[in-house]
């Protein structure tokens, strides 16, 4: 069972290495599907530890103090942080589950969950491994030189049209 089958969200993922191409893929595609009319979220994975919040603002005092949540609202858009504090990070579909009804989710990242995904591979990496022939949930290839060695769809990584194309049929949102 994949996400797609315990989620109410169609989810498609962009997996690859550091510096593989993944976060200005995602950015087109997710600039490409809206412009065709699709509502799009995304989730990206970090494997560091990251802060959107500045040191002296008031959500980070906030943070600092304790709190397990802080929500910022604004009239142009609202943001919950939530402070694990120790807890295990959560998985996927925990995240999914947060998120608001949308046609699709990308999900930069999280190179080894169960999800169809597309993988991004530049020769500027800085791990040229192929992570598809020991991933079954890849179902194709986005890269910026030449793959031979391959019986998935290989896509030019810039050729957005033909990447939101794939990822279309594949998730059925061109139903």
């Amino acid at each position: 069972m994949t996400s797609n089958d315990r989620v109410p969200h169609k989810v498609f993922g962009i997996s690859g290495w550091k510096n593989s191409g993944k976060t200005g893929l995602t950015e087109r595609l997710v600039a490409e599907l809206t412009q065709r009319g699709f509502r799009i979220s995304t989730i990206k994975h970090a494997h560091h530890d990251f802060d959107i919040d500045k040191p002296g603002a008031d959500s980070y005092r906030h943070r600092q103090a304790g709190a397990a949540e802080v929500a910022i609202v604004s009239g142009t858009r609202f943001a919950i942080m939530h402070e694990l504090r120790g807890s295990p990070e959560p998985s996927l579909d925990e995240i999914l589950s947060r998120l608001s009804p949308c046609d699709l989710v990308l999900i930069e990242g999280y190179k080894r969950e169960a999800i169809p995904k597309i993988e991004a591979r530049r020769l500027d990496a800085r791990n040229g491994a192929p992570l598809a022939p020991d991933d079954p949930h890849i179902i194709a290839i986005a890269a910026d030189h030449q793959i031979n060695d391959t019986d998935l769809p290989v896509f030019d990584l810039d050729d957005t049209i033909a990447i939101a194309d794939f990822i279309t049929s594949a998730t059925g949102l061109c139903n």
